[in-house]
């Protein structure tokens, strides 16, 4: 099996999508690279780090984006977010089944500033109308640079998202609270304090992703497909939940509101998964994802 972690973008969707299938837009041979870098004289890529366009993905049409953390991180920068907020939109009129979006990013490119700031919050508006359009996002995370910054709370703004155990997802990295609170507010350096606290295991068991994977293109394959299954079952409990709607913000508000009051005084995840009934939680991170499931998943928030 392919580790989905040490793959590059275009590796990712060889494997990940039917074979021969992508119609990538605006391709490296488009030459589309950021207006910015050049002027700093930093290294461009031919496709700004992000590969967009449509592919099939179980006889099923699909359009995706794969962000390169080889390039910066997969840091967003003006024509990155473009490419992104362009595909969206062509999503919205060509309806295909889903979105899927491979995330491994940083967050802002800060070379460049505000345009990368605005980038991001285009695509936030972008994935919001893509759901109002009916169309599910799927977000898959399991690259090294983990989905940090502004495109963390992108993933949390799509319809399902599925982890390794060696992803990562969080608003801001280890190294930005460490600077900003200090190393007594979270230490950086201790890593596994920090696959603890943004590491998908800890994702999956407070309800953050809907589903955890091992660290191959295959489990998120087969994962990826499963999730286009469940918008696509008639009569499903989701089908009708594509779209954000207020009573969905109302209940993700209680949800936050709950966990605060039930684990805001916690200092480490173990705490919060020994709160929430697991046996033996110090054990939990050393298991293998099948075993842990079974452990976590009726424990996990949000589990019927």
């Amino acid at each position: 099996m392919s580790s989905y972690l040490e793959c590059n973008a275009r590796e990712r969707i060889q494997q990940l999508f039917d074979p021969n299938s992508l119609d990538e837009f605006l391709p490296p041979s488009a030459r589309v690279i950021s207006p910015h870098l050049g002027q700093l004289n930093a290294p461009v890529a031919f496709d700004d780090g992000v590969v967009v366009g449509k592919a099939l993905l179980h006889g099923e049409t699909v359009f995706i984006a794969a962000q390169e953390g080889g390039f910066m991180g997969g840091a967003v920068g003006e024509v990155h977010g473009a490419k992104l907020v362009g595909m969206l939109r062509r999503a919205v009129i060509e309806k295909p089944c889903a979105v899927v979006l491979l995330l491994e990013t940083g967050g802002v490119r800060l070379h460049e500033a505000n345009a990368g700031l605005i980038a991001v919050s285009e695509v936030m508006r972008a994935v919001l109308d893509t759901r109002a359009a009916g169309i599910p996002v799927i977000v898959l995370i399991g690259g090294s640079n983990g989905c940090f910054g502004g495109m963390g709370i992108v993933a949390r703004c799509a319809n399902w998202i599925v982890m390794s155990e060696e992803a990562r997802l969080a608003m801001s990295g280890p190294e930005v609270i460490e600077t900003a609170n200090g190393v007594e507010e979270f230490d950086s350096r201790d890593r596994a304090l920090v696959w603890r606290t943004t590491g998908g295991k800890h994702r999956y068991i407070i309800g953050d992703c809907q589903a955890i994977v091992t660290d191959s293109v295959e489990a998120f394959r087969a994962a990826a497909i499963e999730a286009v299954q469940v918008f696509q079952t008639s009569g499903s409990d989701h089908s009708d939940q594509i779209a954000l709607s207020l009573g969905a913000l109302e209940s993700e508000q209680e949800l936050l509101a709950q966990r605060i009051n039930a684990f805001g005084t916690l200092r480490d995840p173990l705490d919060i998964w020994r709160a929430l009934g697991m046996h033996d939680p110090a054990n939990m991170p050393m298991l293998e994802i099948s075993d842990f499931i079974s452990k976590a998943q009726h424990h996990r928030l949000g589990a019927a």
